[in-house]
């Protein structure tokens, strides 16, 4: 049993590392560094935004077109969102975590594309951004402890946090590596019962977002041209129901 332990686990081991390592270093080679463009801009983005935000006038601006909090308005949230991805937490290191935002927009980019890369991030941050309001409508002591009191809306959520965590994962399962698939949500389980705090469930619901997109792979196609598409048809969708409202 131990040899053929060891057998199965590094036959895995080497699948991984040519499916998350070898394959996207492949597409660097081809493309250049072009293939950095996202890892790149969510570094220099982090920064720039860190930087920003330690200063009075900063602080802000960044309060007003990145901060999210449970408790604003929906729309609000929502218009927010894309930004906050890059607003950093004051409490958190900045420059610990720019390596692993470096490595999740990459290696994303590399081996998923750009637009795909985008929608996934965005995705599965939003999907924990929503999930807060749920919890919060809940009502805490409902669920088995799902629900949360009203003030957690107050509490800042912000940063790329989630969506490093949606890609490592969204990775994992479309490239079949068990092993990053437990390291990651593994991690994020554990975080979430030392730390039970907001920050700690939102990274679980990202990575069940993850795990559905993941598992919908190849059959929903989030390329740049079915997506134009889908984005027309639902034009023409509203314009038709505009045009038969004032009919």
């Amino acid at each position: 049993m131990p040899v053929r332990f060891v057998r199965f686990l590094v036959r895995t081991l080497r699948g991984e590392f040519h499916g998350i390592v070898v394959d996207p270093v492949r597409q660097l080679v081809n493309r250049g560094l072009r293939g950095l463009f996202l890892g790149v801009l969510a570094c220099v983005a982090v920064t720039v935004f860190h930087a920003i935000h330690l200063t009075r006038a900063g602080a802000v601006v960044v309060r007003l077109t990145g901060e999210v909090k449970a408790d604003l308005p929906l729309w609000l949230a929502l218009l927010r969102t894309p930004i906050s991805l890059f607003v950093p937490a004051l409490d958190l290191p900045v420059w610990a975590g720019l390596t692993q935002l470096f490595l999740g927009f990459a290696l994303a980019e590399l081996a998923l594309g750009r637009t795909r890369t985008l929608v996934i991030a965005y995705v599965t941050t939003l999907a924990g951004t929503l999930s807060a309001r749920v919890m919060i409508a809940l009502g805490p002591g409902t669920w088995g402890g799902l629900g949360l009191p009203p003030e957690i809306g107050q509490v800042l959520d912000t940063g790329p946090s989630a969506a490093v965590v949606g890609l490592f994962t969204y990775l994992s399962v479309v490239r079949r590596a068990p092993i990053v698939f437990a390291l990651t949500g593994g991690s994020m389980l554990f975080e979430a019962m030392v730390k039970p705090n907001l920050a700690g469930r939102e990274h679980l619901i990202a990575v069940g977002m993850a795990i559905v997109l993941g598992l919908l792979h190849g059959r929903v196609d989030l390329g740049p041209a079915a997506l134009r598409r889908r984005f027309s048809r639902w034009r023409n969708r509203r314009a038709m129901a505009a045009v038969e409202a004032t009919a």
